[in-house]
Formats: C-alpha cells, structure tokens, sequence
C-alpha cells in the first residue's frame, strides 16, 4: 500500500513540476547555456583572426598606427574578460563583456575603413582573405546572438510570467541578461567591413 502511495504522491509531484513550466525551465535553461557558448565560439573566432590581420596591416609602412594601436587596446580589453557560460547569469558582468565586444567591433569597422586608403594594402591577396573571412565571422556572430536573443527571450517570459514566476522563485531560475543596442535593426547587421564606395585618399603626413 505504501508502494502505491509513493508512486501515486511521485507522479502528482511530477505532473505539478510540468504544470508549473519546471520541465520548460530546464528545456530553456539548457539551449540558452547552448546558445551563449556558440556565442562565445564565435567571438573567440573573431579574436583569433585579429593578430594576423594586425601583422598583415603592419607590412603597410605608412598605415595610420592610431587605428591599428586602437583594434590592438579592444583586443585586449576583450579577451581580459573571462569568458564563461556563467556571465549569461551575471547582469553586471555580461554587459561589460557586451561593451568589450562592441567597441571591438567598432575598432575592426574602422580598420577596414582607413584600409580602404591604402591600394597596396587593398590589392594584399592575404588581406583580402582576411577580410573575407572577418565578413564571415561577423555574420556567424550575427546568427549566433539571434539564437541567444530569442532563447533568453522565451525563457524570461516563462520567469516573469504567472504562475511559472512562483516556480522561478522557488528553483532560484532568475531572469538572464541579453545583448541591447540603441536600434535593435543593428542586431541583424554585421559590422561594416566592405565598402563599394572608395575611401577619401589619406591626408598626406
């Protein structure tokens, strides 16, 4: 009898655990840890890429040596942030590492446009690649914090909501911080770093 009790209180509590949205909790828990490591995949690609193309830029004599030392300060103010799947639980040091990667962005965006300048540089077959494949990772960072967006979307609606917000109380799921940006139409747009246009010739030194 007592057999028949346990099992019968287990599956109560069982299917109290899915009414509550627990089982959902850990379904979305789960893809957005998943989706914030691709993240993190993706970045540490673009980091990767950046010694190279600073060595590539270097055999350019004359290049403007402020805007290389700058992409130079983002790299390492980036990568000095520590990286783990536990930011996406830390608010405060998300958007830090959030800040770090776009002002990397925005040094690369303007290398590629003070490379514009240079014609030797442009016509560098190993630059080329480079920024080829720099366009590349941009998108796959792109896609990548779509994925998380969307993730950690589904799941602060399911913290926030009623009476899923009482099974985030008592499990400890806290709501998760996500990327922000003043036009939320730059979340689909990668850093320019092509240009058809040509660049205004370099102010002679």
């Amino acid at each position: 009898m007592k057999r028949w009790l346990l099992i019968i209180a287990t599956a109560a509590s069982m299917l109290s655990l899915t009414g509550c949205g627990y089982n959902d909790f850990q379904r979305l828990d789960e893809k957005s840890k998943a989706a914030w490591g691709e993240v993190l995949n993706q970045y540490q690609r673009r980091s990767d890429l950046i010694p190279n193309i600073v060595a590539t830029v270097k055999g350019e004599a004359s290049f403007e040596q402020d805007t290389l030392t700058k992409v130079i300060e983002a790299r390492a103010k980036a990568t000095s942030i520590q990286a783990t799947p536990e930011l996406i639980n830390n608010p405060e040091a998300f958007n830090k590492f959030q800040q770090a990667q776009g002002e990397l962005s925005g040094a690369l965006s303007r290398l590629m446009v003070v490379a514009e300048r240079y014609p030797d540089l442009k016509a560098n077959q190993a630059f080329r690649d480079l920024r080829v494949t720099l366009e590349g990772t941009e998108n796959r960072i792109t896609v990548a914090r779509n994925e998380y967006i969307g993730t950690v979307q589904a799941y602060n609606i399911l913290a926030r909501s009623f009476p899923t917000n009482i099974t985030a109380k008592v499990f400890g799921y806290a709501v998760k911080p996500t990327f922000t940006v003043q036009n939320e139409a730059q979340i689909s747009q990668p850093p320019a770093v092509d240009f058809s246009q040509p660049a205004a010739p370099a102010t002679a030194k």
